[in-house]
């Protein structure tokens, strides 16, 4: 229970504490257990000022150790796209490197350079192509350079013809991250925002955002991969429409696409079927978060433009105080190189076949999760678990064995399943609703935080916003095993909130949902049927085809 807004907790504790009577103040390390060591040391330590006297270093470490371990396991904070895993060597590069600034070592910078051609290889840039990009701290600054370098441009076009050049704008979808507004708010850019619709899978469509668009758009961004739901949007319509505004109009809008968890995900999984990088001549920039489906310990992003003519010269400064001529276009002029450095050792020590076997995992992963719930209590608006079109249309060539077998027959190739994240979205059924509207789907994150998950329950964007969605971020560190573990205890947890008046706050009295075989095993194979587990009254399995 919450302490009354008119209670002190800090007079509260203070109160509490025993006065020291004690005027021995010796070293007794060695002598005693360390954790009473360390609590001495801290007794008279200040947490909103500097002490005026510093403590032990272990005592520092093991203070501040034991108050982040509240934080939770990051494996199971399935909120976060952000990586929390990197193999003993990419580690040990880091702490060898925990020191550089990566725009002042030469050695790094050739690194750096690497990176960005392979990125540049791996997002199709063409062959003539002039190809320019760099660094960043994370997504966040690479669109925020995408949209200025959009800007430069649309203001020069616009002084040459003698037009309004202080009243630009730029369109996305409302599913954007918040990166995207916080842009346009910084740089004085009217942020032109396209609501969603559940039946377009709750991200920008294409034909509804050019409603927005007019000659002070300096550009419209596409989101590879939406924070809400995982999906991709189609960056291929969307240059389609544009391009026939520019025949119609003579407008030329282009496009940046914020691939913050998709730039890594998207080359691997989906590199026949889905067209959204530079291979699309529209598309003039692209960013990603290493630190997300890159597989890199926070804080890397990187942003490329397909030809440095995009890039405006105005945003690119020269030093020549470090020994040389040195050449910078992010908002920030010091970044740490360990991050830029472990990026460049995932590239060499996964490769791409290395990247797509993850992506596969996470895939397959997701999918278990994916089944498993659209068949007992919730609705999953994620669609990477259903097929593709022409999966379905090979189904019905035969006879519909797939549908039978809930698409389970199909495999692991992602390109059979529709395109997304290995991300899982989900909410409550609306007949585990009508049966139980004493529930609240926000209950379940709550309930689920007391085993240890991390599961947000949110609102979804702007035109969608009576929505509630749960959503899980299948990574690396999330093993089949944790996901039929993740499985059992959502289930549980739902069906524990059946009972009228329950609530996560009150001691649960209500049957526990029993996954184990007469063997004793609580395991659900990857292709295992779970029509058969308990479903809301009135439900029968559930439609595996919602």
């Amino acid at each position: 229970m919450p302490l009354s807004r008119h209670i002190d907790a800090d007079a509260i504790i203070a109160a509490a504490k025993e006065h020291p009577h004690r005027e021995d103040t010796a070293d007794h390390a060695g002598l005693l257990h360390s954790s009473w060591d360390r609590d001495e040391d801290a007794v008279t330590l200040p947490k909103y000022t500097l002490p005026k006297s510093g403590i032990p270093s272990r005592s520092a470490y093991q203070l501040i150790h034991d108050e982040i371990t509240l934080d939770g396991n990051p494996t199971l904070n399935l909120a976060t796209y952000l990586h929390t895993w990197m193999p003993g060597y990419a580690e040990k590069l880091i702490m060898e490197n925990i020191g550089k600034n990566a725009v002042e070592w030469p050695a790094t910078q050739v690194i750096h350079n690497r990176c960005i051609s392979i990125l540049a290889d791996l997002w199709k840039v063409p062959n003539k192509s002039k190809v320019i990009g760099t660094a960043t701290l994370g997504s966040s600054e690479g669109v925020m350079l995408g949209g200025l370098a959009m800007k430069k441009r649309w203001q020069e076009a616009q002084k040459k013809a003698g037009k309004d050049h202080y009243h630009p704008n730029i369109v996305f979808g409302a599913n954007a991250h918040n990166a995207l507004e916080k842009f346009a708010r910084y740089w004085d850019v009217e942020a032109r925002i396209v609501p969603v619709k559940a039946e377009t899978d709750f991200i920008m469509h294409p034909p509804d955002a050019m409603k927005f668009i007019d000659e002070n758009t300096i550009g419209v961004i596409c989101i590879s991969g939406s924070t809400y739901t995982g999906h991709l949007e189609d960056v291929q319509l969307m240059s389609d429409l544009l391009d026939k505004l520019q025949a119609k109009t003579g407008l030329d809008i282009p496009i940046h696409i914020d691939a913050a968890s998709g730039g890594f995900v998207a080359p691997f999984a989906y590199s026949e079927q889905y067209k959204w990088s530079f291979e699309i001549p529209r598309v003039h920039s692209i960013n990603t978060s290493g630190h997300k489906f890159g597989l890199v310990y926070p804080g890397v992003g990187w942003v490329l433009w397909r030809d440095e003519s995009l890039f405006h010269k105005d945003l690119i400064f020269e030093y020549h105080y470090l020994g040389g001529v040195e050449y910078s276009y992010t908002l920030n002029f010091s970044k740490p190189a360990a991050p830029i450095i472990a990026q460049y050792f995932n590239m060499l020590n996964l490769g791409f076949e290395g990247y797509r076997q993850v992506a596969i995992k996470d895939l397959r992963n997701a999918r278990l999760l994916s089944r498993a719930l659209d068949e007992t209590y919730f609705k999953v608006v994620s669609n990477i678990h259903k097929p593709s079109a022409s999966a379905s249309l090979s189904d019905e060539t035969k006879g519909g064995a797939q549908k039978a077998h809930g698409n389970r027959e199909l495999g692991d190739d992602p390109e059979l399943y529709q395109r997304g994240l290995p991300v899982v979205t989900f909410r409550l059924s609306d007949e585990y609703q009508a049966e139980y509207p004493h529930v609240q789907q926000g209950w379940i994150s709550s309930t689920l935080r007391a085993k240890g998950w991390i599961i947000p329950n949110y609102r979804a964007p702007q035109g969608e916003e009576q929505t509630e969605l749960l959503r899980v971020v299948v990574r690396e560190t999330l093993s089949e095993d944790l996901v039929e573990r993740l499985i059992v205890d959502i289930l549980e947890t739902t069906k524990s909130l059946m009972i009228p008046g329950a609530s996560p706050f009150m001691p649960d009295s209500a049957p526990k949902f029993d996954a184990h075989s007469s063997s004793g095993s609580q395991r659900l194979s990857a292709g295992a049927d779970v029509s058969g587990l308990p479903a809301p009254a009135g439900e029968a399995g559930g439609d595996s085809g919602i």
